[in-house]
């Protein structure tokens, strides 16, 4: 560097060698550096605001697919309860009809559970090679029982090649020996388990073991049998859809009884408005927080000295689109019956860009116009407002979309500008080494002849001094 070769202060003319070159060098170089800081710093910004709404996209496209939620609907228009969730649980869909029953649990839908014989010599019980079979409700599924097998090594066979089918083994150790045994998670009368194909593993599913002998362990595989309002309805599954029209019961118990009579649970299927506008109102600030998010970014405001400042994205074209794309979705008709457009929820746009709900226009559309079995159709259905608003921001914020690629892009700006930096700081000091060494030569060569010059004059005042004193 510069700095090691000369002080500051040239010997020969007295100049501030350091400053002068750094002035040279600030003067040529001024420019690019202001240029290269200028256009990093905006490139910075834009890859800020770009981050900043592809999460703010993000983010909405999640409360989209939160509300849309199959397993936990947000815009039913009926809300099901039941007085004793530990006998019944209960939920409705848009076809559910308000109304109230009484429901008495009989007895649940089992799945079937059956052991082998005993086997003295325990797990390691060597067990004959050959096909196994497991029947189930009309299916057979065929297992190859390889020589040297033992109770053990059925049991994981079983549990491999079964698993799927929702069929487990294990071994259970008891009293005279151990047992294979088998269950299933399929429930109902007539799925019960039989094995065949290797006599010491034969197993009769309809037969209740006795003794050493193989058969089902408590109790064959039966159906859920309850009432409702007295009429009697079965089931191969705990889980009953529309028995009652819209509604879904989960049974979870047995009812109690009382003098041998079942006690009813109450349930009742009642308008869900308040459910609704919760669903709403989510839809309407997950929507505003992205407005919002997208004017923060776009917006212009004054500093302290009252100069226009731009937002990242301010003026960028495919923001624009972006937004034009979105609000396109909130004014299209939907293609429901009598409820089409979110206005007729009291959903309308401010003229900031943000919604804003009217829950006194909303409840008349519930209760005057019933529209209530419409909103998920709106909002949810095939080709509803969450579909469309997907399709309008999957073309920017896709893991191939337009923002994505814009990034991208960004990214090898800002790559290139770090490359334009590198290199200007490599000509700032080479020039700074250049001018030095100039400098200090001139500076040397000063020095010198001022020398020579001393030595001149003094040949000449010894002159002088010797003709006066002559």
């Amino acid at each position: 560097m510069a700095s090691t070769i000369v002080s500051s202060i040239g010997q020969g003319t007295g100049l501030n060698i350091t400053e002068m070159v750094d002035a040279l060098v600030s003067a040529d170089t001024a420019a690019k550096k202001a240029q290269i800081t200028r256009q990093t710093n905006n490139n910075t910004a834009m890859i800020s605001g770009v981050g900043s709404l592809r999460s703010a996209l993000t983010t909405f496209q999640d409360a989209m697919k939160k509300l849309n939620d199959s397993s936990a609907p947000s815009f039913n228009a009926y809300a099901a309860t039941s007085a004793n969730e530990s006998v019944v649980k209960v939920t409705s869909g848009n076809s559910a009809v308000p109304g109230s029953y009484n429901i008495v649990v009989k007895q649940l839908a089992t799945g079937s559970k059956v052991a082998s014989q005993q086997f003295a010599g325990g797990s390691s019980s060597a067990i004959t090679s050959g096909e196994l079979t497991v029947s189930q409700g009309g299916k057979s599924y065929k297992i190859d029982v390889a020589n040297g097998a033992t109770l053990e090594s059925v049991r994981d066979q079983i549990n491999k090649e079964l698993g799927v089918q929702g069929i487990s083994a294990n071994i259970v150790n008891g009293d005279g020996g151990s047992r294979l045994v088998l269950s299933s998670t399929t429930t109902g009368a007539g799925s019960d388990l039989s094995l065949s194909g290797i006599p010491e593993l034969e197993i009769d599913g309809t037969q209740q073991m006795a003794g050493s002998g193989a058969g089902y362990i408590t109790a064959k595989a039966q159906d859920a049998e309850l009432t409702i309002d007295g009429l009697t309805v079965k089931s191969a599954k705990n889980t009953i859809e529309n028995a009652v029209s819209g509604m879904k019961m989960e049974l979870t118990g047995v009812s109690t009884q009382t003098n041998g009579v079942g006690n009813p649970t109450s349930v009742t299927v009642a308008q869900d408005n308040e459910g609704l506008k919760k669903s709403v109102q989510a839809f309407v600030d997950a929507y505003n927080a992205l407005q919002t998010t997208i004017t923060a970014l776009t917006s212009t405001s004054k500093d302290e000295n009252d100069n226009l400042v731009l937002g990242p994205l301010t003026n960028d074209p495919t923001t624009r689109s972006l937004v034009g794309d979105i609000r396109k979705v909130l004014s299209e008709v939907g293609s429901g019956d009598q409820l089409t457009t979110l206005s007729q929820l009291g959903i309308n746009t401010t003229k900031e860009g943000t919604l804003e709900f009217n829950s006194t226009k909303f409840t008349a559309a519930m209760n005057d116009k019933k529209l209530g079995s419409e909103v998920q159709e709106l909002f949810t259905g095939t080709n509803g407002l969450f579909e469309r608003m997907n399709k309008a921001i999957d073309p920017y914020n896709a893991t191939d979309g337009s923002l994505a690629t814009r990034k991208a892009n960004l990214d090898k700006v800002a790559k290139n500008l770090e490359d334009q930096q590198a290199a200007l700081e490599r000509r700032t000091e080479s020039l700074t080494e250049s001018l030095t060494k100039k400098y200090v030569a001139m500076d040397t060569m000063v020095a010198k002849l001022n020398a020579q010059a001393n030595q001149i004059k003094s040949v000449f005042d010894a002159i002088n001094a010797q003709a006066k004193g002559s």
